[in-house]
């Protein structure tokens, strides 16, 4: 929870607001942030796009992006956090998309993640992770992840920002 306390306050601070598109994670990044007091003025909320066909009603994931690269694909997490700052009216979208385990999914490997930011206005920011460990170690290093992206892309700087990154 550290990090997201952080990047809150730094929205807050801007005046800017965020939202979440969370697949494997399912609605953990969500949790983290509202653990926060006062998560609500910056903090919108978010969609659980655990099934693929949500990424594209919930997320405005392109329909071909998904037929040609599946859920689990840089174009998809861009296209989730670009989508949900859209459908949410947030300034920022964070989005995460991968296998989480206990089994490979559609030949990717587990651990094989990627986490996107997107301001409503810019590009998104697209990493991919190849996480170790369990399905819980791998669900809690994709939140962290996502929250030290999405400082990375708010400028903060990482040392002194209390956040963590994987990368």
């Amino acid at each position: 929870m550290t990090g997201a306390v952080e990047v809150l306050a730094e929205l807050r601070r801007r005046g800017q607001t965020l939202a979440t598109a969370e697949s494997l994670t399912g609605g953990l990044i969500g949790g983290l942030l509202t653990d926060v007091p006062g998560a609500s003025a910056s903090y919108l909320g978010g969609v659980i796009t655990y099934a693929t066909r949500l990424k594209a009603t919930l997320a405005d994931v392109d329909e071909a992006v998904l037929t040609e690269l599946g859920p689990v694909a840089a174009p998809t997490a861009a296209q989730m956090a670009a989508g949900v700052a859209r459908r949410c009216h947030a300034d920022w979208g964070l989005a995460v998309t991968g296998v989480a385990g206990p089994d490979p999914q559609d030949g990717h490997p587990v651990g094989q993640v990627f986490v996107a930011v997107a301001r409503v206005d810019g590009e998104p920011q697209v990493r991919e992770l190849h996480l170790a460990g369990d399905r819980t170690a791998i669900r809690n290093r994709t939140a962290a992840a996502a929250i030290a992206l999405l400082a990375e892309a708010l400028g903060m700087d990482r040392a002194g920002s209390g956040v963590e990154a994987v990368w």
